[in-house]
């Protein structure tokens, strides 16, 4: 949990989503790209957590050093994920589920994480 904010139990309170890759899908690209012959890219979102509007309704304590002194008491109501938010994997991989299947992806029936895109000249995974 991130320092500043804290979270009360509520409605799924309990459910946590971790978004993690099975190591044999990656040991098996692996295998595949060399086979293949491809070339084979990676990306790292630095900041893809903090983009996500929120479907929920979440509400945080003022951070320490940032309260306002008219109002100690009050809490914030967030519009985005905030990294340590239990809701902020969740949100961002529904966001790109959504965005993959627009984009004429399809979905992995065993590895739910796996997307793949096939052109004329193209496999896109």
């Amino acid at each position: 949990m991130a320092q500043g904010y804290s979270q009360a139990e509520g409605i799924n309170f309990d459910e946590t989503f971790a978004l993690v890759t099975h190591l044999e899908l990656v040991c098996i690209l692996l295998r595949f790209t060399y086979h293949q012959n491809f070339k084979l890219y990676q990306m790292h979102m630095k900041s893809a957590f903090l983009n996500e509007i929120l479907q929920e309704e979440i509400y945080v304590e003022q951070y320490k050093g940032f309260t306002n002194y008219l109002f100690p008491d009050h809490v914030y109501k967030l519009k985005k994920t905030l990294n340590g938010l239990k809701q902020t994997s969740l949100t961002w991989f529904e966001w790109l589920t959504k965005y993959m299947l627009d984009n004429c992806f399809q979905r992995g029936y065993i590895i739910r994480t796996l997307f793949i895109r096939k052109t004329n000249k193209e496999i896109l995974v």
